[in-house]
């Protein structure tokens, strides 16, 4: 894993959605012009809209083809394929189906309709990540919760410790909808980049708590996952902490 984190932070939500997707754009054209295709795991809420929308209006001229970018989710909600509460959902609206990515390229989790139960489609997204991205990811964009989770891997939940599979089953879900489907580090941490969003007041606390100890990445001096998930995250050549003011205002 990556030693240092770097924190970036930006004066308001909107800048730093301006900032993240143009930093976005610029990783893809640049693997792409190295003859590979990217490898991008999106989050979801507030912040990862504004992003989303960021890319969709700055993406031409950008040099990207997006035919050629692989777009995964760190987590997903395990709902109907129509329900709001999809990220999948949000993103395809914020920007995927305005840019034109093709089917195949869009690596969603199964909904209700699609697998019986989470563990099923745990199952069959494992699957897809390891015929696809058997290498790792080139980017993993996370958001952070209050309580400092991320995906959906939350405190005191055992999925927090799992170390054997990419992607596991969550039940009884602290936050709504109860039933998720999650990345776990094995497969978060196989990205060359991770990269932290983080907007909003009601975030200082849990940012301040996942950079306890310094900025060390590597989980020798941070805080233990099992209380601060999002100290269990990192990419292996870059950790970025996009922070607004009001995230930052406890650092």
């Amino acid at each position: 894993m990556s030693g240092a984190a770097r924190i970036e932070v930006l004066d308001t939500a909107p800048a730093l959605a301006t900032t993240v997707a143009g930093a976005l754009l610029r990783t893809l054209a640049e693997v792409q012009a190295a003859g590979r295709d990217p490898q991008v795991v999106l989050t979801g809420g507030t912040i990862a809209e504004a992003v989303h929308r960021e890319v969709a209006r700055l993406s031409p001229g950008s040099g990207v083809d997006w035919s050629r970018v692989h777009l995964w989710w760190g987590d997903e909600r395990f709902v109907p394929h129509d329900s709001p509460d999809r990220n999948a959902g949000q993103a395809r609206a914020a920007f995927i189906d305005e840019l034109g990515v093709p089917a195949g390229m869009v690596h969603e989790v199964a909904s209700t309709e699609q697998a019986a139960d989470v563990d099923e489609a745990a199952t069959a997204y494992a699957a897809e990540v390891a015929r696809h991205a058997p290498d790792g990811f080139d980017v993993v964009m996370l958001g952070v919760g209050p309580d400092a989770h991320v995906a959906s891997l939350f405190p005191g939940h055992p999925q927090v410790h799992a170390t054997d599979v990419d992607v596991v089953g969550v039940t009884g879900s602290p936050k709504p909808p109860p039933e998720r489907v999650s990345l776990t580090y094995r497969a978060l941490n196989r990205t060359r980049a991770t990269w932290f969003l983080v907007s909003g007041e009601g975030k200082a606390e849990a940012v301040a708590r996942a950079l306890a100890g310094g900025l060390s990445r590597d989980g020798a001096d941070g805080p233990p996952v099992d209380e601060v998930p999002a100290a269990g995250a990192s990419g292996r050549e870059q950790t970025v902490w996009f922070l607004d003011r009001a995230a930052a205002s406890r650092l």
